[in-house]
């Protein structure tokens, strides 16, 4: 079973490999293409863990830190790729582009190394680092660059902003709605995908609601939490 459990860390770690083959696309101008392996990526890590726990890899290769394997493989793929393509896309005000870029690529380096980034009771603290979904809208939406940095540099500030955000799969309030909804969004979005270049604004609104519940039901949760001041 040891070598179950080096399986399930290179399972892992192949996230990597498809933040590079994200990147290469990028480069090449088929945004489609990258977004698809960061698709494929998002698919690894919602499973990896399931399978980590199933092979007991902490027992069985205890000198591997999945935990860690997870959070680099996670900072290339949700934070670094995405921001490199909004970049490459030329989605950013010209001269400002970079100073925007670093604001994501800083504040998710500090949000990664908050002791407290994902709690014990299964939530994370501060904007969780979907870059990688909220990028992807940026370029459905084709807005102004000067609206597509604001919104990055608020996220990248609400990083530091001490709020929990529900963890889809774990938390377990409204567990099963939330997990349906993301299941109908996800769908959704590779619909999107498919029709990169001419997405249809009704599958654009309808995936939307996915993304409003989870914010909505985050701040519900976080203000409960703290009760009345």
């Amino acid at each position: 079973m040891t070598l179950a459990a080096w399986a399930v860390h290179a399972y892992t770690a192949s996230g990597a490999v498809m933040a590079f083959l994200a990147m290469a696309a990028g480069a090449a101008g088929d945004f489609r293409t990258a977004y698809a392996w960061l698709a494929l990526q998002l698919f690894v890590d919602a499973t990896d863990g399931y399978l980590a726990r199933l092979a007991r890899v902490d027992l069985r290769v205890p000198r591997i830190l999945g935990s860690h394997l997870d959070d680099l493989v996670d900072y290339l793929t949700y934070v670094f790729v995405p921001a490199w393509l909004v970049y490459r896309g030329g989605l950013l005000p010209e001269g400002w582009a970079i100073v925007v870029v670093a604001a994501v690529l800083v504040s998710s380096g500090f949000g990664f190394s908050r002791t407290d980034a994902k709690t014990a009771d299964h939530y994370f603290t501060g904007f969780p680092s979907y870059w990688n979904i909220l990028s992807l809208y940026l370029f459905y939406f084709g807005m102004p660059a000067a609206v597509n940095a604001a919104i990055l540099v608020a996220c990248a500030a609400l990083v530091f902003v001490p709020i929990r955000y529900v963890y889809p799969s774990r938390t377990t309030t409204l567990r099963g709605l939330t997990v349906v909804l993301g299941a109908t969004w996800a769908a959704l979005m590779l619909g999107l995908l498919w029709q990169f270049d001419a997405p249809p604004g009704w599958m654009l609104a309808a995936s939307c609601v996915f993304p409003a519940y989870y914010v909505a039901l985050s701040l519900w949760l976080h203000w409960r939490r703290r009760g009345p001041a």
